[in-house]
């Protein structure tokens, strides 16, 4: 049975009144994910009033938000989720003419008073919302005139308009490619925001080539590099070009937050190289950063690559303490090696918060991997060697061992 939307209750609403959380960003991002969670439930019984509780959570965002500390970035993460979870929610909902467009009015409304702003993506997906291209042509018509006076000649007009990118996604959502094209032959300055638009419309209309050449031709001091990569590589994969996406811009596409979250990024969108490949191309990509790439060269099982690397350039010990740890009875040289290379990081005083804890736990895990491989006395005797050797600081890592391996402490 489907509810009415005008009486239903939704439990949100009472929780996202102006200024509910104050300063204070974790309990307003646990609230905006209960509220997707809520509406996304509601959806798989009645899609139109799921639809009419997305546009309400939309339209409460931005009054409920605005005085949240968003300088760490994680409230603006989770509205960016939530829009992309609330706008396929409403682009599907079986609503009659009218009422679309009342929901357009709804959510226009609302981007206009996003002063923050919070929900300024809305506007990438103007052109889905219209869901017809009849109705994203009318909204195109509507938002172009001010475009074209922001981007106008005239210096007592000329600024930055808020509808900008909404214009550009209606007008690609009514097939009108050639006029984004042209609209942005009048932007006073090269942006990626507006001109992946013109990529967008080259590519609609079947120029992949010319695509190309614009992105890259977008380039400049104020645009990410990443985002012009990544829409660069698509082209060529949408191409059946693998090849060229992967010399050209794999690399720069997929860089992530941790070195191997990269890795595997580009491991997965190019099954077709070996592992050695890539990670010797990304080692080329960094030099003098090439110890970072150890869990990279352990997670695809390149051990003899991931020792040389942590021995090359400064790895954290912590991460070559677990990976001995973790491998002491399956890979056991390999656990060793890792281990004296953690104590080697650990006697030139590298690594953060490094506790006594920490050396007897590498010493340990070495020593136990070493018995494994039938080398004990051997590694004994290279550790021994390596913190008699140690001069920095107050010999730290001598103090911690230095009784265990018979040497003389200071």
């Amino acid at each position: 049975m489907k509810s009415n939307p005008s009486s239903y209750r939704w439990i949100f609403r009472a929780r996202f009144r102006r200024h509910a959380f104050g300063w204070r960003s974790q309990p307003a991002i646990k609230r905006v994910r209960e509220a997707v969670s809520e509406i996304k439930k509601i959806a798989r019984k009645d899609t139109l009033l799921s639809a009419e509780g997305a546009i309400s959570l939309l339209q409460k965002l931005s009054p409920a938000l605005e005085h949240v500390d968003s300088s760490s970035g994680a409230i603006g993460t989770a509205v960016n989720k939530a829009i992309d979870a609330l706008v396929p929610m409403i682009v599907k909902a079986p609503a009659d003419d009218d009422l679309r467009d009342k929901w357009l009015e709804r959510l226009w409304e609302a981007f206009q008073e996003d002063d923050m702003p919070y929900i300024e993506t809305l506007a990438d997906f103007w052109g889905d919302l219209c869901v017809s291209p009849v109705r994203a042509s009318q909204w195109a018509d509507q938002l172009m005139p001010p475009v074209r006076m922001s981007w106008g000649p005239d210096p007592e007009l000329r600024g930055y308009y808020k509808g900008t990118i909404a214009c550009l996604s209606a007008l690609l959502k009514a097939g009108r490619e050639e006029e984004i094209l042209s609209l942005l032959d009048l932007a006073p300055y090269k942006s990626w925001d507006v001109r992946e638009w013109g990529v967008k419309a080259l590519i609609s209309m079947g120029k992949k080539v010319e695509a190309l050449r614009y992105a890259e031709d977008s380039r400049g001091l104020n645009d990410s590099p990443v985002a012009i990569a990544q829409a660069c590589e698509e082209i060529l994969l949408s191409s059946g070009m693998a090849e060229e996406a992967y010399n050209r811009y794999a690399i720069e596409a997929n860089q992530k937050a941790t070195y191997l979250a990269t890795f595997r990024a580009i491991a997965k969108k190019y099954p077709h190289k070996e592992a050695s490949r890539i990670l010797s191309d990304l080692v080329a990509s960094a030099p003098g950063e090439e110890g970072k790439w150890f869990a990279s060269a352990k997670s695809v099982g390149l051990y003899g690559e991931a020792i040389a690397l942590a021995n090359r350039t400064p790895c954290d010990p912590k991460t070559l303490t677990r990976a001995s740890r973790d491998m002491v009875e399956t890979e056991p040289i390999f656990s060793m090696e890792a281990g004296m290379a953690a104590l080697r990081w650990l006697v030139e005083g590298y690594g953060y918060d490094i506790t006594g804890m920490d050396v007897r736990e590498a010493y340990d895990h070495t020593m136990t991997a070493a018995e494994n491989a039938g080398c004990r006395g051997e590694t004994f005797d290279r550790v021994r060697k390596l913190v008699a050797g140690e001069v920095f600081g107050e010999r730290f890592v001598t103090k911690i061992l230095g009784l265990e391996l018979g040497l003389r402490q200071m």
